[in-house]
């Protein structure tokens, strides 16, 4: 069972039981997950279980009779829920919950139903219907069931599943039978009422001997046996689909009557079989139900053969009653079966690999009965042959011809383009899928393997190659499962190498991904340093005023004048204004098939601007089929990690600039330059955060993923091996980068707008300081300056000192400039700690060791350790604490 699978049904018994709160599903999830078994345990001995919970049941006939219908309509897992319920019959706890659960299901369904109902009445009975009259009643019903309504009913079924065949086979004609095949009953083998001997010349049977009355029983039960109504023997009407049933005359002999009696049974299966070669010989009902009528009705013709001898026989006056009845036997068990699994397919409804699974379980249900057993092979191999034919090319060509929708791959319409522009594109996982009713019992445990065979076949052969598996040979059905275990094994071996190195050596997949690499996770530091140069002042623009072919310009010559020239994808680089920032893309994304999805894609991006940074990403041009690694899912991931680092980068060289400008700061006198020790101090620790946030991002997540990426790729067998590979990676990037925690990203994006504010004031104050220097005079070039004009100089550079001290101090003071920088500071240091102390947390509770470096790299020094022991010691004494007493309420000094 996979995870999936393990998910949706923990969730929805735990819905059907109305459980709320606890520990909730995940604990069950892991429970089950843990005890998983790669080995098949379903298979268990149903029959004890069904004793034991008929003894427990009130009416044990109503049990018996109820599985024995499941188990005549081959009802999947029946034995393995026969088995959890005896199991469960055991334990009286859970046996209580679930009947107090049921009966709080009920009082709400009561309830419900009493709202609804309020202004209905429902009418009594004026008089009782005997016996008598119900059964007549009953009669009536029957006879019309079997006439026109059996056949609007059967002429329904074959329109529902012409309907649903063209759906799926748009554009190819499917053949179907003309009206009047099924306009006239005289060309069905089936008994036709009212067609029989004529009755009306025939002598009353009571009235002659024995003899005579043996002889005339004879003849009729050779017309019988072949369906046609005989003189003293007579078929009844059908009624619904049940077993048919004959009308003999009352006044045989009680012997012969008997002995007629035990041989009508090969008639009504006689009756059985032949109307379901008829029904099941339309095209509609799938090429596996047609090759097992084929096999039934060469059953049938050796029948049909035995019953001309006996008439030879007969005709010699050679055959009596007693001879019949001993002719007969061995055929009797042969029509039993066939009927038997008639009854079974047409109650089940069964189709392809449905009609097989019912086959081959009874095969091998008749495991004592050699001769039963044979014939169900018989008829299984019959049947499977078209059946493995779908099979054959699918695994050994990558094709699905399947008409009548019986195999168990299904393929759905999807376009291969859409992988590269809808994130939520599931084309790998969608385009073709395993249809659970059609995997036949013996070839469950290969579904998946099958399923990924023909995958990895049908993607090569869309890329224009023809492959043909070379280890192919024909899939003949038998007991023995490892025959066509071991084909199929050999078929996967080859899909998985065929299209892995595909992909690894025609296409450079693993090339791509380090081109990708290159760019999106930052690894050409020269690169982006002459991007962001020339960029620079186009980014600081609002989105809407930048021109996108300008950008693209810019990258060009970025990637022409940087050693990523060397790179042979260089060209499928693009540039890509994203119409949100950062926190709105990931909150969309991390919403996705969540409740808050409509609310938040609805949602305006944002009601502020956003500037050519904020919006900036890379996107990459990827062909099919390496877009089934590099899909829209990936590459957004990679645009997330990039923006993250991008802005950070960004920040880190503002923070810079501010550095590079604040040397004029060294010209200043002493009480001057103590305004801009706070805010030199301040630009140090943002400095020290982001280039340590940066250092982690890259070096101690990106790069040992990243190595462990490249190393699992070299060991892959398969392509979900390497889907799975790569998700992987992304995934860890993006959890140990912070991405996925909504609570982290918010802090993380607060402290980079307080840096982003803080450069800004920065740069502000260094302009207007600059507008204070008094203008320089423009020297001579005379030649080397006097001791007179070094002196001038030099009282001109003092007095411009003085008069910038002045203004900055003036400045100062109708600014504000410390107020604002202590502002800053306490903002920052707020968030830092906050962040700090998340992280913290994180790294105890969710076993996220990789954010212990994080803590250790930004609290290096112990500056931030006494702040965070005293958080986390009020924080452990909100949780200790009893809420009723009124003395947990004061503050801790």
């Amino acid at each position: 069972m996979s995870e999936f699978r393990i998910h949706h049904d923990v969730n929805e018994l735990l819905s059907l039981l109305r459980v709320h709160g606890g520990d909730g599903a995940e604990v069950y999830i892991d429970l089950l997950q843990k005890n998983r078994t790669p080995y098949v345990t379903t298979t268990v001995s149903a029959h004890s279980a069904k004793v034991k919970i008929a003894e427990f049941s009130r009416t044990p006939e109503d049990f018996l009779k109820k599985y024995d219908e499941l188990k005549s309509k081959n009802a999947r897992n029946l034995d393995p829920l026969v088995y959890l319920l005896a199991k469960l019959t055991e334990d009286r706890e859970t046996l209580q919950y679930l009947q107090q659960n049921a009966k709080d299901r009920a009082e709400l369904a009561a309830g419900t139903a009493v709202s609804c109902s309020t202004n209905f009445s429902i009418p009594s009975t004026a008089s009782k219907i005997s016996m008598q009259e119900l059964e007549e009643l009953r009669k009536q019903l029957g006879s019309v069931a079997t006439g026109p309504n059996l056949q609007q009913s059967q002429e329904l079924t074959r329109k529902m599943l012409r309907d649903k065949q063209s759906k799926r086979n748009s554009g190819h004609h499917l053949p179907v039978f003309p009206a009047w095949v099924y306009e006239r009953p005289t060309l069905i083998g089936d008994f036709l009422l009212g067609s029989g001997l004529s009755s009306e010349s025939a002598l009353p049977v009571g009235s002659l001997p024995l003899a005579s009355q043996e002889s005339a029983v004879v003849e009729d039960l050779l017309y019988v046996l072949v369906g046609v109504d005989g003189r003293y023997i007579t078929a009844q009407a059908l009624i619904g689909r049940q077993s048919r049933t004959f009308l003999v005359d009352p006044n045989l002999d009680m012997s012969v009557k008997e002995l007629v009696n035990r041989i009508l049974p090969v008639a009504a299966s006689y009756s059985a079989v032949t109307r379901f070669i008829e029904e099941k010989s339309s095209f509609e009902y799938g090429q596996v139900n047609h090759a097992l009528a084929a096999a039934m009705r060469t059953l049938v013709k050796e029948y049909m053969i035995l019953v001309t001898q006996l008439e030879h026989l007969q005709r010699q006056g050679l055959l009596s009653l007693q001879k019949l009845w001993f002719y007969i036997q061995p055929t009797m068990r042969t029509m039993e079966i066939l009927a038997s699994l008639a009854i079974s397919v047409d109650k089940g409804e069964c189709l392809g690999g449905a009609t097989l699974s019912l086959l081959h379980d009874r095969s091998f249900n008749y495991t004592g009965d050699s001769q039963a057993q044979e014939l169900c092979l018989y008829l299984t191999k019959a049947a499977s042959v078209p059946y493995f034919e779908i099979l054959e090319k699918w695994i050994y060509r990558g094709i699905i011809n399947d008409p009548y929708s019986e195999f168990m791959v299904e393929e759905h319409e999807l376009q291969k383009e859409k992988i590269q522009e809808d994130y939520n594109d599931k084309y790998w996982d969608q385009r073709y899928t395993v249809v659970q009713p059609q995997i036949p019992s013996f070839l469950q445990k290969m579904a998946d393997k099958i399923l990924s065979t023909g995958k990895y076949l049908n993607v090569v052969r869309e890329c224009g190659h023809d492959v043909t598996c070379p280890v192919a040979k024909e899939i003949v059905y038998t007991l023995k499962e490892r025959a066509y275990v071991e084909q199929i094994e050999k078929a996967f071996n080859y899909a998985s190498k065929v299209l892995l190195d595909f992909l690894m050596e025609e296409k450079e997949l693993v090339a791509h991904l380090r081109s990708i690499k290159h760019y999106f996770l930052m690894d050409q530091g020269d690169f982006f340093v002459h991007f962001m140069d020339l960029t620079e002042e186009e980014l600081k623009k609002p989105v809407d005023d930048i021109i996108p072919t300008r950008l693209e310009a810019l990258l060009e010559l970025a990637l022409r004048m940087s050693t990523a020239n060397t790179d042979p994808f260089k060209d499928d680089l693009k540039i890509d204004l994203m119409p949100h920032d950062l926190i709105t893309q990931l909150l969309r994304v991390l919403a996705i098939e969540t409740k808050q999805e409509k609310s938040i894609i609805n949602a305006d991006p944002t009601e502020l601007t956003l500037s050519g940074l904020e919006a900036f990403s890379f996107d990459y041009i990827v062909k099919w089929p390496l877009s089934l690694i590099i899909n829209r899912k990936a590459l957004t991931r990679y645009q997330m990690l990039f923006r993250h680092m991008f802005y950070c980068k960004h920040v880190e060289r503002q923070l810079c600039n501010v550095w590079i400008s604040n040397k004029m700061a060294k010209q200043l006198s002493l009480p001057c330059a103590k305004w801009f020790a706070g805010a030199f101090t301040l630009r140090q620790r943002m400095l020290n955060f982001v280039q340590n946030i940066q250092y982690y991002m890259m070096f101690e997540v990106m790069e040992p993923t990243w190595h462990i990426l490249e190393k699992n790729l070299k060991s892959a067998s398969n392509i979900d091996d390497v889907l799975s590979h790569h998700t992987s990676f992304l995934d860890n990037c993006l959890k140990d980068c912070m991405l996925t925690n909504p609570e982290l990203l918010k802090i993380f994006s607060k402290l980079m707008s307080v840096c982003v504010m803080f450069t800004n004031c920065m740069q502000r104050f260094t302009q207007s300081m600059e507008l204070g220097r008094p203008p320089a005079e423009l020297g001579t070039m005379l030649g080397p300056p006097t001791e007179a004009e070094r002196a001038e100089e030099a009282l001109k550079r003092k007095l411009a000192t003085k008069h910038l001290a002045e203004h900055v101090d003036a400045l100062q003071l109708t600014s504000g400039f410390e107020a604002t920088i202590n502002k800053f500071d306490k903002n920052f240091s707020t968030h830092l700690l906050d962040l700090l102390d998340k992280l913290s947390v994180f790294s105890t509770n969710d076993c996220e060791h990789s954010m212990v470096s994080v803590i250790s790299r930004l609290d290096f020094n112990g500056f931030y350790t006494e702040r965070l022991e005293r958080l986390s010691a009020e924080r452990s004494q909100k949780a200790v604490a009893p809420v009723p007493v009124a003395r947990a309420a004061l503050p801790v000094q």
